[in-house]
């Protein structure tokens, strides 16, 4: 056995162009890489927005192990009963007492003797005014400790210096943190000094022919006009952003982070 936590983490799938394309690639990816735990944010998989039970069976038999949320985890209501019924589906986990379903888990590492602990959290700068990630973070942290070093936190936020400033705060804490929600790969994957794994965007998993996986058409009148037009998925140039980290299961500190983002983008043409 590997002595490091080999964790994949797929970035948010956007709409049936995302499901699409990580039904083809994932099972080379997870060839290539044989990452032990596998983790999906999903919270805009359905239509481009929300999730349903169909798409959670069909992510589980791909090979993810837990999925995770966000400020869409909420948009389709007919999942409401079933998210309190499955602890592998998080959502945010700093929504106010009431809301439905599980915002962190600690899971056994299949074929291994490790546990890992996944934490779902979403910021507040320009979105809903919920409860402090941080201090929710740090009472959780402490708790899945107790039975894991191994602490794997999706942040979900809007602003890049609320990611920031988080990362340095549970640095040391958690082994990694996977920003996600603004849907475009940033270029800082590191391991900060104290042992962290961190990102402040994995990016998205779909169609990048798009505005954040949105028509481009659309999302252009909504600037133009600004008047209120319907979210329609895009479709095209469909690609998989993703992040490979390797944990140390006994310290829980993160010894490398990989950022995937297949195909690449092409970044010189011919004249």
């Amino acid at each position: 056995m590997s002595q490091h936590l080999k964790v994949l983490f797929i970035g948010d799938i956007v709409g049936s162009p995302g499901l699409s394309l990580l039904e083809t690639l994932l099972p080379s990816l997870l060839s290539k890489h044989e990452p032990h735990f596998v983790i999906a944010n999903a919270e805009n998989s359905h239509e481009g927005m929300g999730i349903n039970e169909e798409i959670i069976r069909t992510l589980y038999g791909m090979g993810v192990h837990v999925i995770t949320g966000g400020n869409h985890s909420f948009a389709k209501w007919k999942i409401y009963p079933y998210m309190k019924t499955d602890p592998r589906l998080l959502r945010p986990f700093n929504y106010p007492k009431g809301a439905h379903g599980f915002g962190y888990g600690i899971y056994d590492v299949p074929d291994t003797e490790w546990k890992i602990g996944v934490l779902n959290l979403q910021g507040r700068t320009y979105m809903q005014p919920i409860d402090d990630p941080f201090r929710a973070a740090e009472r959780t942290i402490e708790t899945i400790q107790k039975e894991t070093s191994v602490v794997f936190i999706d942040f979900h936020g809007e602003a890049t210096a609320e990611k920031m400033a988080f990362g340095w705060f549970v640095d040391g804490k958690a082994s990694v943190v996977a920003g996600t929600h603004t849907h475009i790969p940033t270029n800082d994957a590191r391991i900060l000094p104290k042992g962290t794994g961190y990102i402040t965007d994995v990016g998205m998993t779909g169609p990048y022919d798009s505005v954040i996986g949105m028509d481009k058409e659309t999302a252009i009148k909504r600037f133009l006009i600004q008047t209120p037009h319907r979210y329609k998925t895009a479709n095209g140039d469909n690609r998989i952003s993703a992040l490979l980290t390797q944990i140390n299961p006994e310290t829980g500190k993160c010894v490398k982070i990989e950022p995937i983002i297949f195909p690449g983008f092409e970044t010189e043409k011919s004249s």
